[in-house]
């Protein structure tokens, strides 16, 4: 009988521990800089796994109030693991990431979906509803996802990295902070807040260094909050297991970071911590094509997703146009965002007409498999945007009859502690 060879385990290069907070540990940082240095190295073709802790590192707990996504620290975030140096990678190369599995900590199989408060952090809807802190927490079994605090689902998580790339340059750098910096001077008190600035409070390098370098970093160094030209945090849900990422590099060894680990997410991730945030273990290999950059006409990121979808072929699609119907009334000229949130408060209403309520319903579409599409956007002065709804998550049928829908009591998702939604 043939025997098979005893098999080496892939190398962890970040190991965290996902109970304990991220300052308190090695390997992680919270702001993009091209002088963090590299916390591990890596060959072209080596596999290696990567610990990560969830987004806000720790500070959100498993439990039925909301407190805590209220009261969180924002200039804490995003809790990123590495940066992982890669051998022979040089600048204007494009890194080949491949993403072999993506999966969370066996001591911690749950995850949570947010509504942050309008004044600190928002979201999507944030002025229109006024928004106060909530959340549902999902338990895993499996590949499957449910919640105590939205209950009649089940679905399939297409567990994912909400944020990965490559470190910038200084020149990138200080084309960020230069542009960001100038969109907030538009309307430095415009609540959510256009865009953030560098913010020594809360930064944090998880290694040991000079104090003035230290000090650089943490003034100079990029808030890890919107995707930009290296990757960074960009939410797009496909990105699991068998994907592909081709990222620009530009420092030697690229640098590439990892983190904000999801379980599952809907398009758009519309309450800001909307996908199912979890803690975990990603595994990788890279590869570099030398002057990928040139050869590829690569300003940002390209992806090839993963094969691996669940199959919710059954949607009912909601559509929206670039009228705010649900505000003002007011006519936009193509704009799609306007269409976006308007499907997205169509699918809102309705799923309240069978009884969940307006949280609830929130933080389902961030969480859940749902698919956006952009219809059109040549038909002025309206874009059409629609949002797919998986019939096959819900445990009971939700559409339309000529009766009309049959309202469940669902009960609420959880809120604050004071009671306020």
């Amino acid at each position: 009988m043939a025997t098979q060879a005893n098999s080496v385990p892939h190398p962890i290069l970040v190991e965290v521990d996902p109970f304990l907070p991220a300052d308190q540990q090695k390997g992680l940082h919270n702001r993009w800089h091209p002088d963090i240095p590299a916390y591990a190295s890596v060959k072209p073709g080596q596999v290696f796994k990567v610990q990560c802790v969830d987004w806000t590192g720790a500070q959100i707990g498993n439990n039925d109030f909301s407190d805590d996504i209220k009261n969180i620290d924002l200039t804490k975030i995003h809790n990123l693991s590495g940066p992982i140096a890669v051998e022979g990678a040089e600048p204007g190369d494009c890194l080949v990431v491949d993403i072999l599995d993506v999966t969370p900590f066996e001591k911690m199989p749950w995850g949570y979906t947010g509504i942050f408060e309008l004044e600190n952090g928002g979201g999507l809807f944030a002025r229109e509803f006024n928004s106060k802190a909530a959340k549902a927490i999902w338990d895993f079994k499996g590949i499957y996802a449910t919640s105590r605090h939205i209950p009649g689902v089940r679905f399939a998580g297409v567990s994912h990295p909400g944020l990965i790339g490559t470190a910038p340059s200084a020149e990138l750098l200080a084309t960020w902070n230069e542009r960001e910096t100038g969109l907030i001077a538009q309307d430095p008190s415009a609540v959510p807040a256009l865009a953030f600035a560098p913010e020594t409070k809360g930064a944090y390098i998880g290694q040991d260094l000079d104090p003035a370098v230290e000090n650089k970093i943490k003034s100079e160094g990029a808030r890890t909050i919107p995707g930009r030209e290296h990757g960074g945090n960009c939410d797009i849900k496909n990105l699991s297991r068998g994907s592909r990422c081709y990222f620009p590099v530009f420092i030697e060894g690229a640098n590439l970071s990892v983190g904000d680990l999801h379980f599952s997410q809907g398009d758009g991730e519309m309450s800001f911590c909307g996908a199912i945030e979890m803690a975990g273990i990603i595994t990788l290999s890279t590869s570099i094509i030398k002057g990928g950059v040139e050869k590829f006409a690569l300003k940002q990121p390209i992806f090839l997703p993963s094969p691996v979808d669940p199959m919710y072929s059954a949607k009912l699609i909601f559509e929206g146009i670039s009228v705010d119907y649900h505000g003002d009334g007011k006519q936009y000229n193509m704009d799609a965002t306007v269409a976006y949130k308007q499907a997205a408060l169509n699918t809102i209403a309705y799923l309240m007409k069978i009884g969940y309520t307006r949280e609830q319903a929130y933080l389902l579409l961030s969480a859940a498999p749902v698919e956006s599409h952009v219809g059109a956007i040549v038909d002025s002065p309206n874009a059409c945007v629609t949002l797919a709804l998986p019939l096959g998550i819900f445990e009971h049928d939700i559409l339309p009859k000529e009766e009309g829908l049959k309202k469940l009591d669902f009960g609420q998702c959880a809120i604050r502690s004071d009671g306020v939604v």
